[in-house]
């Protein structure tokens, strides 16, 4: 019995003392590795949301009449009435690296009731760390095909995001297209993701 209370009084032995910090280190590392991983994805939702939120603005851009407020004479005609939006600027006009950027009210007033973010009544008003760009037509650095331009029969549209999270001048892009498809707008299932994370 004597020698029990001697063996319960020594302490731990210097190899049950480095397996526990080698298991400490070990746990460490997981939840570093997940915590960076976590934070990549939150910071990613927000171009998957903002996207999703632009192919909706499209379509329903496509189905609001934007033809003129000019008064119409005896069989005259009204111009424009079913469309893509045309283009639209940037915002901002390069990524922000490493940080985030707070857009301005006019940033999304650009353009016109036809064309830019005013046709898609798209704005953010939180900070963001991606620039949004948007195109009814096909672009060298749109890796999807529209053509078509603006028409709502055979028109189409490619948004995209691009982002440097990190600062180390790889950028993450995102894309998101739809088409005209007899007689409806058809956006794609899926958002495609290059270097989401980088």
């Amino acid at each position: 019995m004597g020698r029990w209370i001697r063996k319960a009084k020594r302490g731990f032995t210097l190899i049950e003392l480095m397996i526990v910090v080698a298991i400490v280190g070990i746990l460490a590392v997981l939840a570093i590795y997940g915590v960076r991983k976590y934070i990549a994805n939150a910071k990613t939702a927000e171009a998957r949301n903002s996207l999703g939120q632009i192919a909706k603005d499209s379509a329903a851009a496509v189905e609001r009449e934007k033809g003129t407020n000019a008064i119409l004479g005896p069989a005259g005609v009204s111009a424009l009435m079913r469309a893509f939006c045309d283009d639209a600027v940037a915002v901002p006009s390069a990524a922000p690296a490493a940080q985030k950027y707070q857009s301005q009210v006019s940033d999304w007033n650009t353009g016109s009731n036809t064309a830019g973010w005013q046709c898609l009544k798209f704005s953010l008003e939180e900070p963001q760390y991606y620039s949004y760009m948007y195109a009814s037509t096909t672009a060298s650095n749109y890796s999807s095909a529209v053509s078509g331009g603006t028409s709502a029969a055979s028109g189409g549209f490619a948004a995209v995001a691009n982002g440097d999270l990190n600062g180390n001048g790889t950028f993450s892009t995102f894309l998101i297209a739809g088409s005209a498809e007899s007689g409806a707008v058809a956006i794609s299932p899926n958002i495609q993701e290059t270097n989401p994370e980088e």
